[in-house]
């Protein structure tokens, strides 16, 4: 029996080196011009689409010329410049806020606990779940003849109303985000002894913060909306009207440019509590932490 050598011919080949040029880093850079990079902040993008809204409501209003049915942005201005000037405009604000808070943080902290308890057994997932279905189709608003009647005229009833508006939409939010937490995280909470309280804390929670952050943004815009609608409605409170009872004073007195100055300090509060008191919490927190992009 022979043995055949299976090894090949060894191949000789002579490397070769080349010296290549070193790589200009400046021909990799697309120079961008002032313009182009102000145009990369969305606070710059936003302000255009703003400044062009202004301009054709200015163009609409002048082309209609009825200040009566339609005041024009400068017309408006005006009446909010003497609005805030004469401290007016600034006291119907704070009562609205005040309020606002108040209703707000009451309810942010039934739905965060409804939701706690949601957590631990199944009658009680099962009673958020029927809760939440049946009163989170229900306006707000349809219920301030119900808390005039309980709590008569005062700000009780309006924060009844704010309380439901707030309460359903945050544990819908905050209900979703602790189902979406991983198994892992959950094992992981279990092994460390974690129960009751330290566990929704310390693991559901921080694992459900974009959707809790989420809640508290649909939270917040529910509780404006329907606070300005409430004040339409209701009036003033204990003898302080707020910003809704600005709003529908002066349609009741004519004065349309000072209702749509009203209504320009509703948009722009809602403006600075989403992009500069969410975002930047968002910012700080789930972003930072890679949670969402």
């Amino acid at each position: 029996m022979s043995v055949h050598d299976l090894r090949g011919p060894v191949d000789s080949r002579v490397d070769r080196f080349f010296d290549l040029p070193p790589v200009d880093v400046r021909e990799l850079k697309v120079a961008r011009s002032v313009g182009q990079r102000l145009w990369d902040q969305s606070v710059v993008r936003k302000s255009v689409i703003l400044v062009l809204l202004v301009v054709a409501w200015e163009v609409v209003a002048r082309v209609q010329n009825n200040p009566l049915m339609l005041p024009s942005a400068m017309e408006t201005a005006s009446a909010l410049w003497h609005g805030l000037a004469s401290g007016v405009l600034l006291a119907r604000v704070s009562a609205s806020l005040s309020v606002l808070l108040k209703g707000f943080a009451l309810g942010a902290f039934l739905a965060l606990a409804l939701t706690t308890l949601a957590v631990s057994t199944r009658i009680r997932r099962d009673l958020l779940t029927t809760l939440t279905s049946m009163f989170s189709p229900l306006p707000a608003i349809s219920l301030l003849p119900l808390a005039l009647l309980w709590f008569g005229l005062g700000e009780a009833s309006l924060i009844f109303v704010l309380v439901h508006s707030v309460l359903w939409a945050m544990a819908i939010n905050i209900h979703a985000g602790f189902q979406g937490v991983s198994e892992t995280l959950r094992m992981a909470g279990r092994n460390y002894g974690l129960k009751g309280l330290r566990y929704v804390a310390f693991i559901l929670i921080p694992a459900a913060l974009p959707a809790l952050l989420a809640g508290l943004k649909i939270g917040w815009a529910f509780a404006w909306r329907t606070l300005i609608a409430a004040e339409l409605v209701f009036g003033a409170s204990s003898g302080k009207g707020g910003l809704g009872w600005y709003i529908f004073q002066n349609r009741n007195e004519l004065y349309t440019d000072n209702v749509f100055a009203g209504l320009v300090v509703v948009i722009v509060i809602g403006l600075l509590v989403e992009n500069i008191i969410f975002d930047s919490v968002e910012r700080l927190t789930v972003k930072r932490w890679g949670m969402v992009r």
